[in-house]
């Protein structure tokens, strides 16, 4: 029985990567992402050291801050633009300007010319960075169809990014040791560019949006997506769970330092093990959480995975042994894991698609800062009170906050697993099938619950539409011209003629069984239906079928676009 459930769970992790391969444009997003990674990574390796070389530790720390405080300040400024249009436009013209940036820099270091200017471009690429991630996360869920596929999609993202943590270093290393640095820069810009040639090749239906007769600043576009946030119960609980993880993540920059130096004896290379401990665990995580892909209560294991971020970094205070510390930090890894798939994948369920890249935005500005804030106060505590007060106070931050947000968090599961099953229902009716996710979601959301008793009329021939409907279970009658012409069960629609045709019912429904119906108001129905090119071709064929179904001597207009 064990062997049976193992070898299911390697399976669904199988299924994760595969579904993830099988959609290409899935597949050339994710590669992208990899690439763009790598780039960064591998350029990151060479910068500080062309600093360092230059100006010692103190350039190193300039190098940082150039390329943190553009993240922190212009993120939530920028993100508007992933929203405006095509979102792998954004990520094209992102990763050509840090390919050209990263280009510059290899050519002005390698004529051995002004540091500054080196790190003039670095601020550059630092710049067009900040759009990489938001308009990346806003754009996988376009690029799904189901829940579980975009929560795959995460958990294989979280794989390739720590791959490219291991990567990116890895060539740098390998190239400095035989070359010079200019070269692993150059190297760098090549990434930058596939990631760019990666995403021209994308096709995907991306709805129509309406230019406004006046579009607001990017100001106050950006304020949009911090009240989507705010108006929001459950997103702002995830956001400051992973601000309350990167915060911690700030803090271990110095800890990993300190504790290798001061509290276990390793020296200047302990830092580099313990983060490469971290690392290798990011890895394994990533494995892990794709056989968990299908049994998932996201909340649930993305409060574990906070919980997990903090516990063993308080416990190195209490165990402060080189091999335990080596174990304790691939389980931080592990859960780095499982806080990128389930975080990620949760913002993607709950945040409107129209804001999304604003609300992604929201949350790099908030990392970033988290990130200096945890490195500052890490640094306090040590001064203060020494090494294990100061690893196993932050290390306690995260798990008390995982487990006061617990309920609300299981609360989400259950919100997303019921609207699991109304996208499931949705996705029965032809016409819905080939929607995204965030816009099968938009329906699913407006789904309203109608009773009718068996033989009551839903409505008759004539009379107005303005409402579709969707059985979830019993029998309905269609009435044309007074006799029974069709019978409806679970799963199938009605009353979308009247809607897309903008004329009276065509034909009456009335219940042959108690009806149990979902209601999606026509506004709802025809703002995402007509918004997609597949799904407008499957509602013309639907309709034009119908009316040949419900009314045999009726000759329907060619290519208009279902019952009443």
């Amino acid at each position: 029985m064990v062997a049976q459930r193992s070898g299911s769970r390697l399976s669904e992790a199988a299924a994760a990567f595969a579904s993830n391969w099988r959609n290409p444009n899935l597949r050339r997003a994710q590669l992208s992402f990899f690439f763009s990674w790598t780039a960064e990574c591998a350029f990151m390796v060479a910068l500080s050291i062309v600093a360092y070389n230059e100006g010692g530790a103190l350039a190193v720390g300039i190098v940082g801050l150039v390329t943190m405080l553009p993240s922190a300040v212009l993120t939530p400024l920028l993100a508007p633009l992933a929203d405006r249009g095509r979102r792998e436009r954004v990520l094209v013209a992102v990763s050509l300007l840090r390919g050209m940036a990263m280009a510059i820099a290899a050519l002005i270091v390698a004529v051995s010319g002004p540091l500054v200017l080196v790190f003039a471009v670095a601020a550059a690429s630092a710049v067009a960075a900040t759009l990489f991630r938001p308009a990346h996360s806003a754009l996988l869920p376009t690029l799904c169809r189901t829940g579980h596929e975009l929560a795959s999609a995460n958990v294989v993202r979280g794989l390739l990014d720590s791959i490219a943590s291991l990567i990116g270093p890895l060539v740098a290393a390998v190239l400095l040791a035989v070359t010079q640095a200019s070269v692993v820069l150059a190297v760098s810009a090549a990434c930058a560019c596939c990631a760019a040639l990666l995403v021209t090749r994308l096709r995907y239906e991306a709805p129509v949006a309406a230019a406004p007769a006046r579009r607001p600043g990017l100001l106050a576009e950006a304020v949009e997506g911090v009240r989507a946030v705010a108006g929001n119960r459950d997103l702002p609980v995830i956001l400051a769970l992973i601000s309350a993880q990167t915060l911690t993540r700030g803090a271990l920059t110095v800890f990993a330092v300190v504790v290798a130096i001061e509290l276990l004896g390793m020296g200047d290379s302990g830092a580099g093990a313990l983060m490469a401990a971290l690392g290798a665990g990011a890895v394994f995580g990533s494995l892990a959480a794709s056989m968990l892909v299908r049994v998932w209560r996201l909340g649930a294991w993305f409060a574990i995975g906070v919980g997990l971020w903090g516990a063993p970094i308080a416990l190195i205070g209490v165990f402060p042994q080189q091999t335990v510390a080596l174990l304790l930090l691939a389980m931080v890894g592990i859960a780095n894991a499982l806080i990128d798939a389930a975080g990620f994948t949760l913002i993607g369920r709950l945040a409107p698609d129209a804001v999304m890249a604003r609300v992604f935005g929201v949350l790099e500005t908030l990392v970033a800062l988290s990130i200096g804030l945890g490195s500052i106060l890490a640094s306090a505590l040590v001064e203060l009170f020494g090494v294990d007060v100061a690893l196993i106070s932050i290390g306690l931050l995260c798990p008390v906050l995982a487990v006061t947000a617990w309920w609300r968090l299981r609360h989400i599961d259950r919100t997303v697993e019921d609207l699991d099953d109304e996208i499931a229902l949705l996705q029965r009716v032809p016409m819905f099938e080939p929607l995204p996710l965030p816009a099968i979601e938009q329906l699913a959301r407006g789904l309203e619950r109608v009773e009718v008793g068996a033989g009551v009329t839903v409505f008759a021939q004539g009379d107005i539409g303005d409402l579709y409907y969707l059985i979830e279970t019993g029998e309905a009658e269609v009435i044309g011209d007074g006799r029974v012409v069709a019978t409806l069960g679970p799963g199938e629609g009605f009353g979308e003629i009247a809607l897309l045709r903008r004329t009276h019912r065509t034909a009456g429904v009335r219940a042959r069984t108690d009806l149990r119906l979902c209601a999606l108001t026509g506004e709802r129905f025809t703002s995402v239906v007509l918004g997609f090119t597949p799904s407008v071709a499957a509602a013309a064929g639907d309709v034009d079928g119908r009316l040949r179904r419900f009314a045999p001597g009726a000759a329907p207009e060619s290519g208009s676009p279902t019952t009443g």
